[in-house]
């Protein structure tokens, strides 16, 4: 709710400041690819809520490059076995919110929500408490899922259209 009641007071746009800056672990960034990121939520609905976004300011997916299109469906591809690798969900919701009526907390940058759930999962919280319940730290999500992706990238079979790489 602090993130909520202040959203008109930040300044400037999440994902261009962080697609810009070389900070990966204070940032929560998993993976830069070329044209895309693959970033832990700061403020998440359940652990290891993940988000994927255009480095690019672009609003929809009509105004993105088939590149980025690439990237952002490559980058949500990986996220899916990081996060049966790292957290073993039994589902996951995905989401995008295009302009600030339709939920989104940066409108005119497009991003991709997946959010792991579990059988039983406390998701029930964020609705009827305004409360969020994390059994672990974001750093630890965050070193559990570049684990996982590095594994991943280990294996031969895993494909990756422009070789995003795990940042700094």
């Amino acid at each position: 709710m602090a993130w909520i009641a202040n959203a008109e007071a930040s300044e400037g746009c999440l994902f261009c400041r962080v697609g810009g800056a070389n900070a990966d672990r204070r940032d929560l960034v998993l993976v830069r690819s070329p044209h895309a990121l693959l970033m832990l939520n700061r403020f998440p609905y359940t652990s290891a809520h993940l988000m994927v976004a255009v480095r690019r300011h672009a609003a929809q997916f009509r105004d993105l490059s088939v590149e980025e299109r690439l990237e952002v469906t490559e980058l949500t591809a990986l996220a899916e076995r990081a996060l049966e690798r790292a957290v073993a969900p039994h589902g996951v919701n995905y989401g995008l919110n295009v302009g600030r009526v339709a939920g989104a907390g940066f409108p005119g940058h497009l991003h991709l929500h997946l959010v792991p759930r579990w059988n039983g999962d406390t998701n029930f919280m964020t609705s009827v408490a305004e409360a969020r319940v994390l059994p672990e730290s974001l750093t630890s999500t965050w070193t559990r899922l570049r684990r996982a992706i590095a594994e991943l990238e280990r294996r031969p079979t895993a494909r990756r259209a422009a070789r995003p790489r795990r940042g700094a």
